[in-house]
């Protein structure tokens, strides 16, 4: 038997159903999703939670490639998205963004925009 656990997906009562279905096929891909209201409402938390540093020594240890991924989760592309845009499979960034949780010590994809923020690598 195999137990697939969902990951949280953001979908307004008011999608629809177009975008209801792309969420479910994502979620059922193993992607992860923030609509562009959620990552605008990360966004604005983000810019009024304070000063927008980061320690610089967490962002060294990113490769150029994983500061690329960083940059298109910020902007709140699913990972299809960010396959297309830097010309990757969406296995592999899949793998840069799990790395980049565990570098960035993030336990989410919301925590990684934050930091993105925070850094300077985006701009509201």
């Amino acid at each position: 038997m195999t137990v697939r656990i969902l990951r949280p997906v953001s979908c307004s009562r008011t999608a629809a159903p177009d975008e209801l279905r792309r969420a479910v096929r994502l979620v059922a891909a193993g992607e992860a999703l923030l609509s562009p209201a959620v990552t605008r409402r990360v966004m604005d938390a983000a810019a009024a939670a304070g000063p927008r540093t980061v320690d610089a020594a967490a962002l060294a240890v990113l490769t150029d490639r994983e500061r690329d991924v960083l940059v298109e989760v910020a902007r709140g592309l699913a990972n299809d998205e960010i396959a297309a845009a830097l010309h990757l499979s969406p296995a592999t960034v899949r793998t840069y963004v799990s790395r980049l949780l565990t570098k960035l010590d993030a336990r989410d994809r919301a925590q990684l925009v934050v930091i993105a923020y925070r850094a300077g690598l985006v701009a509201p």
